[in-house]
């Protein structure tokens, strides 16, 4: 973890190389979780100052976007299609075999720190739903069983 003020400079460093770009927030944001793997709490105030935003509003963009994490995830993230092709192909069922093998719901990550899922909406595999994402490598046709065995993979 890094000191508050080493974070803080580093947060300000990045609003300084973006805010001359017209609506500077999602790049601003995108690019203080690729520095830190999520966006800190600590951050919203200093991005709302520089920005002339309130709180609130960098708060609604972080909540509203689901590829923004408020927390770190964990080593591997495994994110699971959640559209209407995915859950017309089963994808209920996936997801809540998924649940219950790692032991935590959504957005959470499991205790061991090594697996984090996420629901995505659309993943632009329709046909081959359902679909998830590990680690930025799609799957497709995935049933409960197969999501077990991919959890087993990630989890090794």
């Amino acid at each position: 973890m890094l000191d508050s003020h080493v974070q803080s400079d580093r947060i300000a460093e990045i609003l300084e190389a973006h805010i001359g770009l017209e609506g500077p927030l999602l790049p601003i944001l995108h690019a203080i979780q690729a520095e830190f793997g999520h966006v800190p709490e600590s951050a919203i105030p200093q991005i709302a100052a520089a920005l002339t935003i309130s709180k609130a509003e960098v708060h609604g963009v972080i909540s509203f976007y689901h590829d923004f994490r408020e927390r770190p995830a964990g080593r591997h993230v495994l994110k699971l299609c959640r559209a209407e092709a995915c859950q017309a192909a089963f994808g209920n069922s996936v997801a809540e075999r998924a649940k219950q093998k790692l032991g935590i719901d959504w957005h959470e990550t499991t205790p061991d720190g090594a697996v984090t899922l996420e629901p995505v909406f659309c993943l632009g595999l329709c046909a081959c739903g359902p679909a998830a994402m590990v680690d930025g490598r799609l799957v497709g046709m995935l049933t409960p069983k197969s999501v077990e065995k991919l959890i087993d993979e990630v989890e090794k």
